[in-house]
């Protein structure tokens, strides 16, 4: 007798049909609600060209940046060319410069450092292999507009 209750007990739990189903809503950051400056680098990215253009709002979980802005260039050239785009136009703008530069010689990864928010700029292949947007997975993804 236990067993047959165990065994009922265990196959309404299996086929339970009254449960809703389970609905996950992946929350973004309106573009709207990033900083001027934010939205000028990423506007820079996509003016060069850059393709895979990504930003994600750290602010949640992580207390170096706010921001990532995660973007590839198709060869050397793109990405010094997309690298340059967004100094000139945040010097000129907003008299902003990066605290700190990195990879531009070789481009297969730079990194520019504004302390609120990083730019990242990928050679393809790099991307992939470093696959930041997985290792940062946790963070909210910054709704951009169709056009960029």
């Amino acid at each position: 007798m236990l067993n047959e209750i165990m065994e009922e007990a265990q196959e309404k739990s299996l086929h339970r049909e009254n449960l809703k189903s389970l609905e996950l809503v992946e929350t973004k950051t309106p573009y709207a609600d990033l900083d001027e400056s934010v939205r000028v680098a990423i506007a820079c990215a996509s003016e060069k060209k850059a393709f895979g253009i990504t930003a994600l709002d750290l602010r949640e979980i992580a207390s170096f940046t706010e921001f990532f802005i995660i973007c590839s260039g198709a060869n050397v050239r793109q990405a010094q060319a997309i690298s340059d785009e967004i100094n000139e136009r945040l010097k000129k703008e907003s008299n902003s410069r990066p605290i700190r530069i990195e990879g531009y010689r070789t481009a297969e990864w730079i990194l520019l450092d504004y302390g609120d928010f990083i730019v990242h700029i990928f050679e393809k292949d790099a991307r992939e292999f470093y696959d930041l947007e997985r290792l940062w997975r946790d963070a909210k993804k910054v709704e951009l507009p169709e056009n960029i």
